[in-house]
């Protein structure tokens, strides 16, 4: 088979060196970082560098490849969902921007990528694509859509909370797709324990003071006034006015909180005072209510996995409108989020939903889980953790877990006692989730999951993961999700 691989990390590169030792199977394009043939972030950032084998643009005309996708009856769907993807590389989000300004500018871009990608999936003669996480990025987003639209077959790989486990699926639509039938060995699951969420590392459940401008968050403010503040990082006064806004910020936040650690930005700013303005609300946890923690944007589980409900404002509408008579919905901000996707007009709609209060950072998302008749996300892990202390899940995407007992998928005439009312037995959660493990397979796709599996030896694993994956893409391994 003649195979394009989507690998951006030096990990999966190294899984897909042994992948290549098998007779069947031709690499014909990599897209992925400096080695690879095409250097992925020059799609996303819209600059000239170049792969082992030039630029996707270089030389490139238009050819029509991508009529099929360009003519679907989805294709406005999929452009948005586009456009969400690549947003993340916009100028208020990132320093090493694109040009992308308008509406129009990011539609004129999916037709030139999308045409582009075509024409080297046809010239190159693919016949099989290989992710290694689902498509998120905008540029592999594209070249999922017009492969799919072409005919030839995705499979897309991605870790799990398991250690040593990954899971498969041909399309993005199906995660979380399985049929968990009886048989398989039970998973052990303790009542009421939590999964070990490593990358939520130094995030606090609990009131504290107010932080001061972090190192990192002077770096970032000094990148900002380099890269896109221009003549006003000559101006002292305009300076001046920064450090004492963000050091109000700072000390209205906790000083786990370190808001401008990563990015600087003044829209990030305004976000963040916002966001500061919350910090002295009650938490409330009597009576009926739903807790609603925000997940973090820009990420792969709302962007890919939540279709239109990556829009969480959306879902949060949506919900309130099957809650009874005094029943509120409790929304926590994720303690990692940025202003990405959270401008004032976001803030507007959730104050002008009546059952809504948007608590403070420090309120104990697990004491809110706890006390909740049932919790909502997109596809969040809070819903995992819900189940496990056998509180009802409501999720509005394709979340991983979405089959288990306990959890409850979005419907438009669903009603509250459907989820709020919904009991299973603790034991059919550890089958099904037993049932789920067994549908994955062995191994590590992504680096930062190493860590959860003790003794990981990289020369062992990688060779035996890209085993799997050859299963995998011959159809002789089972894919773990197959169905929406």
């Amino acid at each position: 088979m003649r195979l394009l691989v989507v690998s951006t990390a030096k990990n999966t590169d190294a899984i897909l060196e042994h992948l290549k030792r098998e007779p069947d199977v031709e690499v014909a394009l990599h897209i992925g970082h400096v080695t690879a043939d095409i250097k992925a972030s020059a799609l996303t950032r819209m600059n000239t560098r170049e792969g082992g084998r030039g630029h996707l643009m270089r030389d490139a005309r238009y050819t029509g490849a991508a009529r099929a996708l360009i003519e679907s009856p989805q294709v406005a769907r999929e452009m948005e969902m586009f456009a969400d993807h690549l947003h993340r590389r916009a100028p208020m989000n990132s320093y090493k921007a694109h040009p992308l300004r308008s509406m129009q500018d990011y539609t004129d871009y999916f037709h030139i990528l999308a045409d582009a990608m075509a024409e080297r999936l046809r010239s190159e003669r693919i016949d099989h694509c290989l992710f290694f996480n689902v498509p998120h990025l905008g540029y592999d987003t594209v070249c999922y859509l017009v492969a799919r639209t072409m005919g030839i077959p995705c499979t897309i790989v991605s870790q799990s909370l398991f250690p040593n486990r990954f899971w498969s699926m041909h399309e993005i639509a199906h995660m979380g797709g399985a049929a968990l039938g009886e048989g398989a060995e039970p998973w052990p699951i303790e009542k009421g324990s939590k999964p070990d969420l490593f990358y939520m590392a130094g995030i606090k459940q609990e009131r504290e003071e107010g932080g001061r401008i972090t190192a990192k968050g002077a770096l970032q403010l000094a990148t900002f006034l380099v890269t896109q503040g221009r003549w006003r990082a000559l101006n002292p006064a305009y300076v001046a006015r920064l450090v004492r806004h963000m050091n109000r910020v700072y000390g209205r936040l906790p000083k786990w909180r370190d808001p401008f650690a990563r990015f600087f930005h003044e829209d990030a700013l305004a976000y963040f005072d916002h966001l500061a303005g919350y910090e002295d609300n009650p938490v409330d946890l009597s009576g009926d209510y739903v807790y609603f923690p925000l997940q973090l944007q820009p990420e792969m589980t709302t962007s890919s996995l939540g279709g239109a409900y990556r829009d969480q404002a959306l879902a949060i509408e949506h919900l309130s409108a099957i809650l009874p008579e005094g029943a509120r919905i409790l929304v926590k901000e994720n303690p990692k989020q940025g202003s990405y996707m959270r401008g004032p007009l976001f803030w507007h709609r959730l104050r002008r939903i009546p059952n809504v209060e948007v608590l403070p950072s420090w309120a104990d998302t697990h004491a809110l889980t706890g006390g909740a008749r049932f919790v909502a996300a997109i596809t969040g892990t809070v819903g995992w953790e819900a189940v496990r202390q056998g509180v009802p899940a409501l999720v509005f995407g394709k979340a991983w877990y979405r089959k288990l007992p306990g959890v409850v998928e979005w419907r438009d005439d669903l009603r509250w006692d459907d989820v709020a009312g919904l009991e299973w037995d603790h034991a059919a959660l550890e089958r099904a989730t037993g049932a789920l493990v067994g549908r994955m397979h062995e191994g590590v796709v992504d680096r930062h999951y190493e860590r959860l599996v003790e003794g990981f030896d990289a020369e062992a694993s990688y060779p035996a993961t890209a085993k799997v994956l050859a299963g995998l893409l011959r159809g002789e391994r089972a894919v773990t999700f197959d169905r929406d």
